[in-house]
């Protein structure tokens, strides 16, 4: 439903509307975060598993509120009256066949295809976070409860930096945005060589308010600097798939996720970092880091303010002609 209403409007527009769903979300973590320790140990698991199981029924109930226009014709061009005549099972196999056409179409649309590439790139650099966890945990020799805090404060983090992004950036053009938030991220990250080497001790910071600083500064960067790729594949969105689209879009940031992580995991093998053995952990950070600047080559495919107003225009045309024929 964000992406639709999202289709038509403004970069401003758009970013607040995305704003306004992973604020919710940030808001929900906080209070998860915050109780779900102290829920379990009054209530048992049993009691917090059924109620994580009714709450979704809220958004089914408030679903019936949501007003939709259907579509009368398909793209195939049959008409209401052949539709009729379909059997239930045969119209939802063509609908599908249409809507998977449509969409492959849409997908090799250049103005989608390549933003989508950079989007995959940039999250598929290798990451370190798992070396650091262990390195947390075993080295560092931080406790559930603590990591439990960080936690809390992650997700206040994150509802600061949907605030931070929805104040004061939602207006900045995307490649700028995109181009500034890798390079902040990429020297912000590197901070973390202070808590493996040690130096945060020297500077008269503990290991443990450090950890919450880096946690906090790191988590309103990463939230500001994923805002503009929702933004983005928001915007993109032709008519009729938007959910699909937007779907197959977050799937294939994802799915560039999971490919970090896995280059990252070769690298920490790669170097020799182990659960006990953090003598190269300081290198692998360099290395994270580094290799997240590759992807800024790619800026250029990201579609100016002109370029998607124009792909909307092009791709609600379709539509209008197709109601036209209908009129007449």
């Amino acid at each position: 439903m964000a992406v639709e209403r999202a289709r038509g409007e403004s970069q401003y527009t758009s970013g607040s509307i995305q704003s306004l769903c992973w604020g919710s979300s940030a808001a929900g973590s906080i209070v998860s975060a915050y109780f779900s320790g102290s829920l379990i140990e009054t209530y048992g698991v049993r009691f917090i598993f059924s109620v994580t199981a009714v709450l979704p029924l809220l958004t089914s109930a408030v679903a019936v509120f949501v007003n939709e226009q259907p579509f009368t014709q398909m793209r195939s061009g049959r008409s209401v009256k052949d539709q009729e005549e379909l059997t239930v099972f045969s119209a939802a196999l063509e609908h599908a066949k249409d809507q998977t056409k449509y969409l492959w179409k849409t997908i090799k649309e250049p103005t989608i295809l390549l933003p989508t590439l950079f989007i995959f790139f940039w999250q598929a650099t290798p990451t370190s976070d798992t070396a650091m966890f262990f390195f947390s945990t075993n080295k560092l020799g931080f406790q559930p409860e603590f990591l439990g805090r960080v936690r809390l404060i992650t997700s206040f983090a994150s509802l600061a930096g949907v605030g931070l992004y929805n104040s004061f950036l939602k207006s900045v053009p995307l490649r700028t945005m995109f181009l500034w938030t890798t390079i902040l991220g990429c020297l912000l990250s590197l901070t973390q060589l202070l808590l493996v080497t040690g130096a945060n001790n020297q500077l008269g910071i503990s290991n443990e308010w450090f950890a919450m600083g880096d946690s906090l500064i790191l988590t309103v960067l990463g939230q500001v600097s994923f805002m503009p790729v929702l933004v983005l594949a928001a915007r993109i969105c032709p008519p009729g798939v938007e959910a699909t689209l937007f779907a197959t879009l977050m799937s294939i940031s994802n799915g560039g996720g999971v490919c970090g992580g896995l280059l990252g995991a070769w690298l920490t093998q790669l170097l020799g970092v182990t659960s006990q053995n953090f003598d190269n952990l300081a290198f692998l950070l360099i290395v994270c880091n580094a290799t997240s600047l590759i992807p800024l080559p790619l800026l250029r495919s990201i579609p100016t303010e002109v370029d998607i107003e124009f792909n909307i225009l092009k791709s609600d045309a379709p539509f209008e002609d197709l109601d036209h024929n209908k009129r007449t």
